[in-house]
C-alpha cells in the first residue's frame, strides 16, 4: 500500500512535536499538514485526500469533536487528548483510536497497528461480499467463493463499518458492522462481550474480570457495560 496521508492538529506545542516524532518514525505515513489550531487545517481538506487525522478535542475555536464533524470523509481519526471524559462522544464520530495523553511511543505504535489492521482490511474488504446460507458463510473475493463454517468462527472483531471474522487458521473481512452481523440469526450463538468483539461461548476457556482466555490462547477484553452478557 501506498503511504497514508495524514494531519496532525493539536494546539500544545509539546504534544504536536512529539506526535510529529513519532509519525516520522513509521515509513507508511506522510504528513502533510501540522497545525495549532483546527480552523487552519480546513482549506486542506479541499486540497488534498487525507487518510489520516491525529487530533487533539480542547482546542480554541473550532474543536476536534465539531472539526471532525466537518472532515467525516477522512476514513482514520485518531483522537489524542488529556480529556477522556470525551471518549464515548468520540466513537459516535466514527472514531479509530482514542489515546490520553501523556501520549507514550508504545501506545502510538499500537495506534499505528490498528490503523494498519483497518487499511488493509478495508481494501480487501472493497472485493468482499458476504452471504448467509444453511451454517456457513460464503466470502467472495474476486472471482474465489469461500466457505467458512460457522462453528468454525472463534470471535468477530468489529473495525469500525468492517467486521473481521476469524477461525483458528484464517480471517475473512467482511463490509457489514458487528452489529448488524449480530442480528442474523445464524450469529444466535455468538455473544457481544465488548464494543469490538463478541465470541462464541463453547471456545471460552476461562473467564476473568476484564478478560476472556480462548482455548486457541488467545485473550480478549469483556468491556464494562458488556459483562452481564456472559453467564458461563
Amino acid at each position: 500500500m501506498n503511504p497514508f496521508n495524514c494531519i496532525i492538529i493539536d494546539d500544545d506545542e509539546i504534544d504536536r512535536l512529539t506526535v510529529i516524532s513519532y509519525a516520522k518514525r513509521f515509513s507508511n505515513l506522510k504528513i502533510i499538514g501540522v497545525f495549532e489550531n483546527a480552523e487552519d487545517a480546513l482549506p486542506l481538506l479541499e486540497k488534498e485526500k487525507i487518510d489520516i487525522l491525529f487530533l487533539d478535542i480542547d482546542m480554541p475555536s473550532l474543536n476536534g469533536l465539531d472539526f471532525r464533524k466537518k472532515a467525516m470523509e477522512i476514513p482514520v481519526c485518531i483522537y489524542i487528548t488529556a480529556h477522556p471524559e470525551h471518549a464515548v462522544e468520540s466513537f459516535e464520530l466514527d472514531t479509530l483510536d482514542f489515546i490520553v495523553k501523556p501520549i507514550k511511543m508504545d501506545r502510538f505504535t499500537q495506534t499505528m497497528s490498528k490503523i494498519e489492521d483497518y487499511m488493509e482490511l478495508k481494501l480487501k474488504a472493497q472485493l468482499f461480499e458476504s452471504t448467509i446460507g444453511g451454517d456457513v458463510i460464503y466470502i467472495k473475493e474476486g472471482h474465489t467463493e469461500t466457505k467458512v463454517k460457522l462453528h468454525d468462527i472463534l470471535y468477530l472483531e468489529a473495525l469500525k463499518d468492517y467486521t473481521k471474522i476469524v477461525t483458528s487458521n484464517k480471517r475473512h473481512c467482511v463490509l457489514t458492522s458487528i452489529g448488524n452481523l449480530l442480528k442474523e440469526p445464524h450469529f444466535q450463538s455468538f455473544v457481544r462481550i465488548h464494543r469490538s468483539f463478541a465470541v462464541q461461548k463453547q471456545y471460552i476457556d476461562k473467564k476473568m474480570n476484564n478478560e476472556l482466555l480462548l482455548n486457541n490462547g488467545m485473550l480478549i477484553p469483556i468491556g464494562r457495560s458488556y459483562k452481564e452478557n456472559l453467564s458461563l
